[in-house]
């Protein structure tokens, strides 16, 4: 029998360098410093897991985040629309690999996604081969009150299709954390799972239903039409479960089992271990989003989602506003706090601001999710193209034509 103290022991075993808990590795002026010159290296890409679109993957994809909107499940729905085909939602290049996670420097030290900030340039089709280049373009040291000192590391992808045409530019950010410090700080020690009223269980369930109903759809949402203050319909996800979590994971073609676990494992200790919830079974040090003792090994209240998949139901708040015949430019999201198990998430925007940059009608978008005690945990902005009536300004199918002009780090 493998017990907790057997595993123990293999902490320093040479043959596999992995313990019976996630490392403790420690933020130190040496490790910064190292981490600090691998600015401008690229990195080998993540995966790749899903890299070839079809409509299945496609279909897939939104399974995994949620999304209703028949442009981008539907081939019958695409093939009469105006783009001729079936189209990926604007935030299926991370099934190709996520951007911004724990893969450089620092090792030991816990990471978490902080968020992403996308520009997308064209639409992903059905035949397409994605490609991406990533590279590190920056490190920060940061105080938090979650774990005291903290570092912000930030990279960039850029994904192509077979081609060589950009797809998406996107900026990933990582926070690492100590375990421990984020252990002994205790910030949401006092969180627990979320009891819902009947009548919050009944405006939950409105809203779900409502959202198909919502959806824009093939009817253009032309740019004179919009007022700055206006409202986007509210869509929610949630109370969140292991359906969603393990749903987004399938979505992604994500999954590493036996001997694949093993071999990552041999080559990258630092972030296995062997599990004795798992009689010593190898699992990554990011089970805690399904293990809630190892969640909370990392400080967090219990088992929690996937940002990336946050990041996405943000962007389905938009393209659900938006319709078919305009074009998602940017999306911004921020991970501000944890969403955990039970826990809903309210998508919600409001336009702030309309202009014409290089021969197109643009809209800014405040948006952010705000979970069932009212608290924002993701904050973030959206860039939309739209079509206008004005003949001078510029009809189009996608984004390729425009740069919005982002600094690198941002």
């Amino acid at each position: 029998m493998i017990t907790a103290e057997k595993i123990e022991k293999t902490k320093h075993d040479d043959a596999s360098g992995m313990g019976g808990a996630p490392a403790e590795g420690k933020i130190t002026d040496e490790a910064i410093a190292a981490a600090r010159d691998m600015i401008g290296l690229q990195l080998r890409p993540e995966g790749p897991y899903l890299q070839d679109a079809t409509s299945d993957t496609l279909r897939n994809w939104c399974n995994g985040i949620g999304d209703l909107n028949p442009l981008y499940r539907d081939t019958g729905y695409g093939a009469a629309s105006r783009h001729g085909m079936q189209l990926g939602h604007p935030m299926f290049p991370m099934a190709f690999g996520w951007i911004g996670r724990t893969r450089w420097g620092l090792p030991g030290v816990h990471g978490f996604y902080a968020g992403n900030d996308w520009e997308l340039f064209r639409h992903v089709r059905p035949g397409d081969r994605v490609s991406a280049v990533e590279r590190v373009i920056g490190i920060e040291e940061k105080e938090s009150k979650f774990s005291g000192r903290l570092v912000l590391q930030y990279v960039e992808a850029s994904y192509f299709n077979q081609h060589g045409d950009l797809l998406a530019r996107a900026l990933g950010t990582c926070t690492r954390h100590e375990r421990k410090a984020a252990r002994d700080a205790g910030k949401y020690k006092d969180i627990k799972t979320h009891e819902y009223t009947q009548e919050e269980y009944e405006a939950l369930d409105a809203c779900i239903m409502e959202e198909p109903q919502k959806i824009r759809g093939s009817k253009v949402r032309y740019w004179e039409d919009v007022t700055e203050g206006e409202s986007l319909d509210t869509i929610v996800r949630g109370p969140l479960s292991l359906m969603d979590t393990m749903g987004f994971l399938v979505g992604c073609g994500r999954g590493h089992t036996h001997g694949v676990v093993f071999q990552a494992a041999m080559k990258h200790p630092g972030h296995f271990f062997r599990n004795p919830e798992a009689g010593g079974g190898i699992e990554y040090t990011g089970i805690g989003h399904h293990r809630e003792s190892t969640a909370k090994e990392v400080g967090v209240p219990g088992v929690y989602d996937y940002g990336p998949q946050r990041s996405s139901w943000m962007a389905s708040l938009v393209t659900n506003w938006m319709g078919d015949a305009a074009f998602l430019k940017r999306v911004r999201t921020e991970m501000r706090r944890f969403n955990t198990m039970g826990d809903s998430t309210w998508c919600k925007g409001k336009v702030t601001k309309k202009y014409v940059k290089d021969g197109h009608a643009l809209v800014d978008i405040e948006i952010w999710g705000e979970n069932q005690r009212g608290e924002v945990t993701t904050p973030g902005v959206a860039t939309v193209a739209l079509q206008s009536r004005d003949p001078e300004l510029r009809v189009f199918l996608d984004g390729g034509n425009l740069e919005l002009d982002l600094p690198v780090v941002r």
